[in-house]
């Protein structure tokens, strides 16, 4: 951390210059989601963890009448002058961060004149929650300077609706969440319909996470997530003619025989089946981590990405790739996909002693397989977004 934030001072005085006034430093970590996929916007349960990499950002005040935003990720300068209220940038990273500066001046917190400079090293695209780093941070940065006082459950709303208004993608709240209320060595069981929440002690013993990259790149404003919560819509509509429910979650497995009764839509009838399953599996895991049941929750991360395969067909042949070759390898405890799909990255729990061979082998076989080169990732579970 200290290097990045001595690497972001240096470049911040380069970009905006007068050595004589410090930025100050926020920090927002990536997530990664160890099982619950496309259950938040279904109202079900989700179980992440904050990472310890993610988005470092130096802030400075200024006397101007615009926010300079820059990226070490990105390249160019964007300005933006001061507003009652903020436009999106057709494709600009920035309209996350102006999201949020939005968002404030809809509170009637109204932004000073600005200068930002961020630097992340969370993949970007990979599934990991970049967006919602850059959103949280610029949240939490936006919260101190301005004497708001906000509560962090209202930075992660504000932050989530930048994302779907301003941002265009129509996320759940599970990112800005887990970034914003990460705790060191745990993971987050959070309750999407009504927020409520507990953390479980991430405690792997022998074994650690190892996420891989596919390295295939995917915007999710340009996939077919929008179009997947489109189809759970769907299905709560014609389940709801017969028995009236306000999202998925609220059926269990026991209540599958309602998807076959009252949606004949074979593709909404599947979209319907993988939630109201993914969100039991979700219960259980937690409970068997919790009791540090390892095994079991492994075995629930494997049928997850079976489920998010044929049924939400959200995969692809490079995630299936590392899954379905990964499970075959010594020592892999459970492997899935994590994010919305369409590419991004796998989580796994590996022993110890097998991820360097779990790296080495996965690699060479999804290479030959798909002609591109994974990236493998052993983080640590961190701590929210903060200011360092």
């Amino acid at each position: 951390m200290k290097a990045d934030i001595d690497l972001l001072r240096e470049e911040f005085f380069k970009t905006y210059g007068d050595r004589a006034a410090d930025p100050v430093f926020f920090y927002s970590p990536g997530r990664v989601n160890l099982i619950g996929e496309h259950t938040d916007y279904n109202g079900g349960y989700v179980f992440p963890c904050a990472l310890d990499f993610g988005t470092v950002m130096a802030l400075r005040r200024t006397g101007g009448t615009k926010i300079r935003l820059n990226s070490l990720n990105f390249p160019g300068e964007v300005e933006v002058p001061l507003s009652p209220v903020y436009a999106p940038i057709p494709g600009s990273w920035t309209n996350y961060p102006v999201g949020v500066i939005n968002e404030f001046a809809l509170e009637g917190i109204s932004a000073p004149g600005l200068e930002l400079l961020f630097y992340g090293d969370i993949p970007n695209g990979a599934g990991l929650s970049s967006s919602a780093s850059i959103e949280m941070v610029t949240a939490v940065a936006l919260n101190e300077i301005t004497g708001a006082g906000l509560e962090m459950m209202k930075l992660v709303k504000m932050s989530q609706r930048a994302e779907n208004i301003f941002a265009g993608m129509n996320c759940g709240i599970m990112d800005q969440f887990a970034v914003g209320f990460g705790k060191r060595d745990h993971a987050i069981s959070l309750d999407c319909d009504t927020l409520e929440y507990r953390y479980a002690p991430l405690i792997l013993g022998d074994r650690r996470l190892i996420i891989t990259n596919t390295n295939k790149r995917r915007g999710l404003t340009d996939s077919k997530y929008n179009e997947r919560r489109s189809e759970c819509e769907r299905a709560v509509e014609l389940i709801s003619l017969h028995h009236p429910v306000r999202n998925l979650s609220q059926l269990t497995v026991s209540d599958l025989w309602m998807t076959e009764r009252y949606i004949d839509d074979t593709v909404v009838r599947k979209r319907a089946r993988h939630v109201i399953t993914e969100n039991g599996r979700t219960l259980e895991a937690i409970t068997a981590l919790e009791k540090n049941d390892i095994e079991t929750f492994g075995r629930l991360m494997n049928e997850s990405h079976d489920s998010l395969c044929t049924d939400y067909e959200v995969t692809g042949i490079e995630l299936d790739t590392l899954v379905y070759e990964g499970r075959k390898l010594p020592g892999v405890i459970g492997t899935r996909m994590t994010g919305a799909g369409f590419g991004g990255c796998t989580v796994s729990i590996v022993e110890n002693r097998h991820t360097d061979e779990f790296a080495a082998k996965l690699g060479e076989i999804y290479t030959a397989k798909t002609g591109l080169k994974a990236d493998f990732y052993m983080p640590g579970v961190g701590d929210g977004a903060r200011r360092i």
